[in-house]
């Protein structure tokens, strides 16, 4: 018995050890109608490191689907997410079929209109039954008569409701949710999605509707599900509320900041306080976190401690693996690099940047350093069946290269003004250099 119990306790202590630090809890596939919560909600989950949206698609509902279609893609690529997959009319059931044969995590389904895409996938999407664990609906209640989402198709709602897969809905957080105080707290996040949520707010101020929270409750649901109690009717036991809207708030703020995981392994969190960095870093830390985010700084502080130097290949390198994250929309270690950068500094710094943004180390066996020449400050991210190719803009690879080539050619390798000058030079373009303005994208795969 002593044996058996040992046992179950060694087995508890490996188990932890073997979770990825980083794998998110929810991979979700989303359908929306395109409204304005919807987008608010659709934010907050791109947000949210502990989510990872594997595609998005489309129904009628408060906007037909074309125009619903046309919304979240034109939002989706303003937040550089290009290659993330918007299904549009028509093209929903084979694109979930197609994300699902690809991932062999369990998914959720987050339904924000009707439930018309949800029952088209049950009939057509063989996978949708084995791969789909949960549904996730927003509307007024259960059964759902009243609920605007139930009557944009009540046939679909009645089909799903009948099924055999669970439906947790949720719905209504108040028609003053996004007061004056939630709004200022979220003007003090510098993420792309506090941005657009504010951008989506300030579009509509004389509309109610806009203050109000509904589709948003399903991503504070996902995260935050002790904040929920069931509506307390027995038709309505798979609809939640929330408790207190004060603390549903600061749920929120928490959600648009990117606080649902540990993102470090060894120190709880990078400093804000700009005496902790070097005296000549301590001017631009607040300008590099606030217009480039905390992802780029803190991997920018991490490659250039690696890297042992302050060098500019290693912040081009940095840039580069957070754009190619930005553009698949997804996290670390899930990609895999080939760069051409080749393995001669001060170009091939740009491999140490890019490791440490993407996760992409020899180590996890997802980076490659092509031998092919010639090498140039390009590399290649594969994530699932893309490829996209991005390469530093030729007339800033020409400046940067022989801005480096004069500093050697005046002051030699071995001379101690070569590597100040370098750092001046890297602290300026980490500053300068915007990951979205200074690169060519290809799509080659």
């Amino acid at each position: 018995m002593k044996r058996i119990i040992l046992t179950i306790l060694i087995l508890l202590a490996i188990i932890p050890l073997g979770a990825h630090p980083w794998k998110p809890r929810h991979y979700v596939i989303i359908d929306s109608d395109g409204g304005i919560d919807d987008l608010k909600a659709i934010c907050m989950m791109m947000a949210s490191p502990d989510v990872r949206i594997l595609a998005i698609t489309v129904s009628d509902g408060f906007h037909k689907a074309p125009a619903a279609y046309d919304n979240i893609r034109n939002m989706a690529d303003a937040l550089h997410h290009e290659g993330l997959p918007v299904a549009g009319p028509g093209e929903a059931v084979e694109l979930i079929e197609k994300m699902l044969g690809s991932e062999i995590t369990q998914v959720k389904f987050i339904a924000l209109g009707s439930l018309q895409t949800a029952a088209a996938a049950i009939e057509k999407a063989p996978l949708f039954k084995t791969q789909i664990s949960h549904i996730f609906w927003s509307n007024s209640g259960l059964p759902g008569k009243e609920g605007l989402n139930y009557r944009s198709d009540p046939a679909a709602a009645d089909q799903v409701l009948a099924g055999s897969l669970p439906v947790t809905v949720t719905g209504g957080g108040g028609t003053g949710f996004w007061n004056e105080e939630l709004l200022k707290s979220i003007s003090d996040i510098h993420t792309p999605y506090a941005v657009r949520v504010r951008q989506l707010i300030n579009s509509m101020p004389s509309h109610n509707f806009v203050y109000t929270a509904f589709d948003e409750m399903v991503p504070l649901l996902l995260h935050f599900p002790d904040l929920f109690g069931e509506a307390g009717r027995d038709d309505d036991d798979n609809y939640f509320v929330p408790k207190d809207i004060a603390v549903m708030r600061d749920a929120a703020v928490k959600l648009l900041k990117g606080e649902t995981v540990e993102r470090m392994q060894v120190i709880q969190t990078m400093p804000v306080d700009t005496s902790f960095y070097m005296i000549d870093i301590q001017p631009f830390v607040t300008d590099i976190r606030n217009k480039y985010g905390e992802d780029e700084w803190t991997s920018g502080v991490i490659a250039n401690e690696l890297h042992r130097h302050l060098g500019v290949f290693a912040i081009i390198g940095v840039k580069m693996g957070i754009r190619a994250r930005e553009y698949f929309c997804t996290g670390v270690d899930e990609m895999t690099v080939t760069t051409h950068a080749g393995a001669t500094p001060p170009l091939s710094c740009m491999n140490d940047g890019i490791q440490v943004s993407t996760g992409a180390t020899p180590g996890h066996g997802l980076l490659t350093v092509s031998t092919e020449k010639p090498f140039f400050a390009a590399a290649d991210f594969t994530h699932r069946d893309i490829t996209i190719r991005i390469t530093l803009k030729k007339d800033l690879a020409d400046r940067v290269s022989g801005e480096l080539r004069e500093i050697n050619f005046v002051h030699g390798l071995d001379s101690d003004i070569y590597w100040e000058l370098v750092r001046q030079n890297s602290i300026k373009y980490w500053l300068q250099f915007d990951r979205h303005e200074i690169f060519d994208i290809e799509v080659i795969k």
